[in-house]
């Protein structure tokens, strides 16, 4: 099928919640994708972090082909010889003790926002607080957050612009001030049962978590006996050059939801979490019907093992590519903070309309990044990029902002003139 043909298709058949690029692409290898028209990209984005092997690795694809031909669905009703495994695999590398499978980081958040509250509720019957007021109900969340499209989700999502459409939300939540440690010492208290925080926000522009804060809100619910819930969706599993982010700060949480790359494009997202907040579950409390089925769980297996090994390589590419978007930095005024840890990188722009445009002016180039809160370009490459990928990215990057700085500022001139002239307009007819 042709793209204007799908196009057409989906404009009339689907749910328009999606801006699609004008591009229908029809297969990918390694770091690499192919277009209905036979042209090349290279992909940076790499499904936003999902395909951190790149495209038909070939382990993940013998896996897949191997046990398509045994088993891929059979419920949670019964055993298969992967959910334990890939548990192992899991609470091994976390330090953590065990883990729930579901479909996706969405669905892992709200579950590990119903642990939260089922395990106050175990420990304190939400009998009154220590403050003898207070039931111990409330969970913080950050501003400038994203953890999902659902309603617990989006309950504990610091962005207006996704609450604002579906309010009223989840109950009980506040926002703090990410990085804000008088932020969260004011609106701590023993009334929470649960501290949420993405240990990189990806959605918010990959902004990384301070050491000071994040050990306060260890500290804090430790001594409260609330729990340290930290979103690693898009930044566990490798994408740092560690497993998970948090081990970079040596703090420990006490549930860590994962999912983006752990099946690579099958649907899986895990909670892991300690032996003492996995008792207040038992069975019934909660379930998946698709989560944690054979097919995906053998193939995470397969993941973990290529990600092990590619752990020293992406701490030395990421280094590698940080330091050329620094020197980018030091050429470019344009260039407001470059951040980020591993491959988990972003480059923060002085305005949404350049943003806009570098990113349409390397999609056309054949590179695929995206734009995320308005003035950040996101760079999520596969973890088996190399240096040339990264020296080709660079020169492109280079190129478009110096092609698209002047014309974008001459844009946002007019506008600002045009607007200017419109309000003198308007106050002069009042």
């Amino acid at each position: 099928m042709s793209l204007a043909s799908v196009s057409r298709m989906e404009a009339k058949l689907l749910l328009p919640t999606y801006e699609r690029q004008p591009i229908l692409f029809v297969r990918g290898r390694g770091v690499y994708l192919w277009d209905s028209e036979g042209k090349r990209y290279l992909d940076f984005l790499s499904g936003i972090g999902v395909n951190a092997l790149g495209h038909n690795h070939p382990a993940i694809q013998a896996t897949i082909k191997r046990q398509a031909g045994r088993l891929i669905h059979i419920s949670n009703l019964f055993f298969h010889e992967y959910q334990a495994e890939l548990a192992r695999l899991l609470t091994e590398i976390s330090g953590l003790d065990r883990a729930f499978f579901c479909n996706s980081g969405t669905e892992a958040w709200e579950g590990a926002l119903k642990l939260a509250r089922a395990f106050a509720q175990a420990n304190n019957n939400f009998a009154k607080a220590n403050n003898g007021s207070k039931p111990k109900t409330r969970i913080l969340a950050m501003d400038n957050s994203f953890h999902g499209r659902t309603f617990g989700a989006l309950a504990t999502t610091g962005q207006p612009k996704y609450r604002a459409p579906f309010v009223p939300l989840l109950p009980g939540v506040d926002f703090v001030k990410f990085n804000d440690v008088e932020d969260l010492k004011r609106k701590f208290d023993s009334s929470v049962c649960a501290v949420c925080i993405e240990t990189i926000q990806g959605e918010g522009g990959i902004c990384p978590v301070n050491p000071e804060f994040l050990e306060l809100a260890s500290r804090l619910t430790k001594e409260s006996g609330a729990l340290l819930v930290l979103d690693e969706i898009q930044c566990g599993l490798g994408r740092t050059g560690r497993h998970f982010a948090y081990q970079h700060y040596g703090v420990l949480p006490d549930v860590v939801t994962v999912a983006k790359p752990l099946a690579c494009g099958l649907p899986l997202g895990a909670i892991l979490t300690t032996e003492r907040v996995a008792s207040c579950f038992h069975p019934g409390m909660h379930g998946t019907t698709f989560g944690g089925g054979p097919l995906a769980c053998a193939v995470a297996i397969e993941f973990l093992r290529e990600e092990k090994k590619l752990l020293k390589h992406v701490r030395i590419v990421g280094e590698y590519f940080q330091a050329a978007l620094r020197e980018l930095d030091k050429k470019h005024k344009s260039i407001q903070e470059v951040r980020g840890a591993g491959l988990m990188l972003a480059v923060e722009l002085d305005s949404a309309e350049l943003a806009k445009a570098v990113a349409k002016q390397l999609l056309q180039k054949g590179i695929i990044i995206n734009r995320t809160h308005e003035t950040v370009l996101r760079f999520l490459p596969p973890y088996i990029i190399q240096k040339k990928h990264v020296d080709q990215m660079i020169q492109a990057l280079d190129a478009a902002l110096r092609d698209n700085a002047e014309s974008t500022k001459t844009a946002t001139a007019e506008k600002e003139s045009t607007g200017s002239k419109r309000r003198r307009a308007v106050h002069a007819h009042a």
